[in-house]
């Protein structure tokens, strides 16, 4: 294969340029006249003129998707075809990493497979759940109900992200400045008294040798401790990656008194959210809940709800496990349960959702509320460690002369 850049008139008389892969020149343009453009120059491109490739968009986020879906759906009740929906949702598109998978899944479709097999090539982009959902929308002739679920469950998954979001930037923001103004004490600050300390001639008070010492240390060794910090940082960000780190930070999410309330109701939220999805759509619930286990980031929910998938292929209600496993809380399974009886699980689990969104709103603005006099404690504590270390043989020297 090999990449072509091209100029061509679009159906609606616009210039278009781009490039697209082919075998040669001439496959190249069978596959812009099949989409109803009229090539004007096309050539093979080398290393000097060859698009770069190199993008520093990132992954597309559930906002960008939402908007893929909605836009998809709108198109679609407009009578517009498939084939057509994504050629103009790659057009205007500006996430390239999305565009591109776009394309190719255009690609696919045109080859003559399901949406959902051409989306499925890109797992990078588009989850197995919006593949299961847009399978099942199409096997059952609601695709576009089954996009309008899709694009409500993204529109959702952004918002609790962001609120998320907003919740860390201010801890993260007073670490950063508290780590700032540790290091100016101790580099530009301590190293400034050192001289007018020698010259009292008298001993210093224990904490301002200790900082004193640390001053000297970072200022003889700043070259190994620099390395030193970004190994530990790279090996501690390593380890959270691996099997026992993730089931070391699920763990700690669920036992600190901070962050268990937001942990549990974010995976309630997700729980609920994505299980209804995935019924609507028609997917038959083991199948619901093994994907829906998938999404789940906390381990310890992850493997709760991947029990209860074997639970339920067994013949138990799902309530059961939810119970049992001792995560959920009670409404949750009670509801659950009730939808169960009732034969409305899907209406039971949006309920659900939606109350659980509001109580992850709730729980990020309480989470703030504790961490917040928390910070500013910690940073003050810091800050008058410092300055007391500094102080403290001031106070010595004026005590002394007091004295005499």
């Amino acid at each position: 294969m090999a990449d072509f850049g091209y100029e061509a008139i679009t159906k609606d008389g616009k210039t278009l340029k781009g490039s697209i892969e082919a075998e040669n020149a001439d496959a190249a343009q069978a596959l812009l006249k099949a989409k109803g453009y009229i090539v004007t120059d096309i050539q093979e491109q080398s290393l000097l003129n060859k698009d770069i490739n190199i993008s520093f968009d990132p992954k597309p986020t559930p906002r960008d998707l939402a908007v893929f879906c909605n836009q998809f759906v709108a198109m679609s009740r407009a009578g517009v075809s498939i084939l057509e929906c994504l050629n103009l949702l790659r057009e205007q598109t500006e996430n390239k990493i999305l565009a591109k998978a776009i394309r190719e899944t255009q690609a696919e479709v045109e080859k003559g497979e399901t949406l959902a097999n051409g989306l499925k090539e890109h797992p990078k982009v588009f989850s197995d759940l919006m593949v299961t959902t847009v399978s099942a929308g199409e096997q059952s002739g609601s695709l576009e109900v089954s996009l309008e679920r899709m694009a409500e469950q993204y529109e959702k998954s952004a918002k609790t992200a962001a609120l998320i979001k907003k919740a860390m930037i201010y801890p993260i923001v007073v670490a950063v400045v508290a780590v700032a103004v540790v290091i100016v004490m101790l580099v530009k600050v301590i190293p400034a008294y050192t001289d007018m300390f020698d010259d009292l001639g008298t001993d210093l008070p224990q904490i301002t040798k200790v900082v004193v010492a640390m001053s000297d240390f970072i200022m003889g060794y700043w070259f190994i401790l620099i390395p030193a910090i970004a190994a530990i940082v790279i090996a501690i960000r390593a380890y959270l990656l691996t099997p026992t780190g993730k089931r070391l930070t699920s763990t700690l999410a669920l036992k600190s008194k901070i962050t268990k309330n937001l942990t549990t109701k974010s995976a309630c939220s997700q729980f609920a959210r994505t299980l209804a999805t995935l019924l609507s759509a028609g997917v038959p619930l083991v199948e619901a809940v093994d994907i829906v286990g998938d999404t789940m980031q906390n381990v310890l929910f992850y493997d709760a709800v991947k029990y209860a998938k074997e639970e339920v292929i067994k013949g138990v209600p799902l309530s059961q496990p939810l119970e049992e496993s001792g995560l959920f809380p009670p409404m949750m399974y009670h509801m659950v349960r009730i939808g169960e009886e009732a034969g409305n699980t899907e209406e039971m689990l949006v309920k659900m959702a939606d109350y659980y969104d509001e109580e992850v709103e709730m729980a990020v603005q309480s989470m703030m509320a504790a961490m917040e006099p928390m910070i500013i404690i910690v940073l003050a504590a810091i800050v008058g460690v410092l300055i007391g270390a500094v102080m403290a043989p001031m106070l010595k020297m004026y005590q002394a002369l007091d004295n005499l």
